[in-house]
């Protein structure tokens, strides 16, 4: 049976007194945030990719940008069958549209996050979407026990963030971002972080890193991008490294982290030890190919096997087909890739597999089918070796910006990786255009973070 625990009294254990020990928590930061991390992607970063990441060597990883209102409304679950904490919508919050939906689907509880507790013990950073302090900390110290460390976005860019408060509208309101830093610092026996983009230039960005610094900031993750930055055009890696050559050396031991375009494992080392950065976020590039974080002397995995890997974590964790089916797409697309590129980063699977045919399979057996996974078989071993009784299917998904339509990789047009083509050279720019004719093209998601 699972146990349930309600969010007033979640988190008593996990939350201490102003007077805690400070010193351990900075050290535990300086621990936990170095080397390489999976990114918060909305609706990517959730259970079987972070998974997936940590198997393939990534250091630590983040949840995707959780919003707070969501999390204080949960319970928290203790599901032994499957050995995860899950936060689930409390029903009795739910309003009478919702209630009616979730019977429609036999009342499967709507899942928020789902954490594995053995696998992410002091490597899972949960990111908050927030724009007030408050609600931030009833937020953190709902979750704290079951997580390293608490990150509040300061990046994301979408409406659904920024109508908030949330996100990149917290970089022109620093007053606002020092309150949420301080309160999460002074109340939570945990790292505090924040992730931001640039600024207008390097004299902004220190400004407000100093501030987030001063505010009580244990990390910080700078995106190389500013906020209209797309990206199909190259992250800014010059500015980065300007902002990292004054703050860097003014806060030699605190932990920098970067973010932006880290495609090839060289290119990565190299500006690591120009930056002096602790760690490095990779979102798109795991993505792209999740053996990324492979050390460089070990070959990329084929990307066929990676999906496979992939969708056998899905069953694991009982993971609802869409979200698969969307990340699935994201792994086949170059949509958000920097024309420069995309000829250097082919999206072929010898099985035939396309976004098209992806898309046309409506439950994950299909999914596993497609991918030459015997999903029967997969199911099985996960109740062997979890004792859990699951048959699939068993969570529905979250609402709001979770949701997504197939048309998002569908209904693109011909230019879909070229919209700064009369950036590059002609053969480069002939090349994306043989690429982006070979199937149908993906629009830009509503929704995304990272980079």
């Amino acid at each position: 049976m699972a146990e349930t625990v309600h969010a007033e009294n979640a988190s008593e254990e996990a939350v201490q007194t102003p007077q805690h020990d400070r010193a351990a928590i900075t050290a535990k930061a300086r621990e936990l945030y170095r080397g390489l991390s999976l990114a918060p992607m909305v609706r990517a970063s959730t259970t079987p990719l972070r998974a997936l990441a940590l198997n393939y060597g990534a250091d630590f990883v983040y949840t995707e940008e959780l919003v707070d209102r969501a999390i204080i409304e949960t319970i928290r679950v203790a599901n032994k069958e499957m050995g995860t904490i899950d936060y689930i919508k409390d029903p009795a919050k739910l309003s009478k549209k919702a209630k009616k939906k979730l019977e429609a689907q036999n009342n499967r509880p709507c899942l928020i996050m789902r954490i594995d507790p053995t696998l992410e013990a002091n490597k899972l950073v949960c990111q908050l979407g927030t724009g007030e302090p408050e609600l931030a900390l009833k937020a953190a110290k709902h979750v704290c026990r079951d997580v390293s460390a608490i990150d509040v976005n300061m990046g994301c860019p979408k409406k659904f963030s920024v109508s908030g408060g949330m996100g990149s509208a917290l970089l022109s309101d620093p007053e606002r971002a020092v309150k949420i830093i301080a309160t999460l610092k002074r109340e939570i026996m945990l790292p505090i972080s924040c992730k931001i983009r640039l600024l207008k230039d390097v004299e902004e960005t220190v400004a407000f890193i100093e501030k987030m610094l001063e505010a009580g900031a244990d990390a910080l993750a700078i995106h190389a991008r500013r906020v209209g930055h797309d990206a199909t055009r190259k992250a800014d890696w010059q500015t980065l490294q300007e902002v990292m050559a004054v703050v860097q050396p003014k806060y030699p031991n605190f932990p920098f982290l970067i973010n932006g375009d880290f495609y090839d494992r060289q290119e990565r080392n190299e500006i690591m030890k120009n930056t002096n950065a602790q760690g490095i976020l990779l979102a798109r590039p795991a993505l792209y190919n999740m053996s990324t974080f492979l050390p460089i002397g070990q070959p990329l995995v084929d990307k066929t096997r990676l999906v496979q890997e992939y969708l056998r974590l899905v069953i694991r964790y009982d993971m609802h087909y869409k979200n698969t089916k969307y990340i699935l797409c994201e792994m086949m697309s170059n949509r958000r890739t920097p024309v420069e590129r995309v000829p250097t980063m082919p999206i072929q699977f010898p099985g035939g597999q396309t976004i098209g045919n992806t898309c046309d399979c409506h439950d994950l057996e299909s999914l596993c089918r497609l991918w030459n996974v015997n999903y029967s078989d997969t199911l099985k071993s996960v109740r062997d070796t979890t004792a859990s009784s699951l048959s699939g299917g068993t969570t529905s998904m979250p609402a709001g910006e979770h949701k997504y339509e197939d048309s998002y990789f569908l209904n693109g047009t011909a230019d879909r990786v070229v919209v700064e083509l009369k950036d590059v050279d002609e053969s480069t720019a002939e090349t994306c255009r043989l690429i982006c004719t070979d199937e149908p093209n993906p629009k830009r998601a509503k929704v995304e973070n990272g980079g």
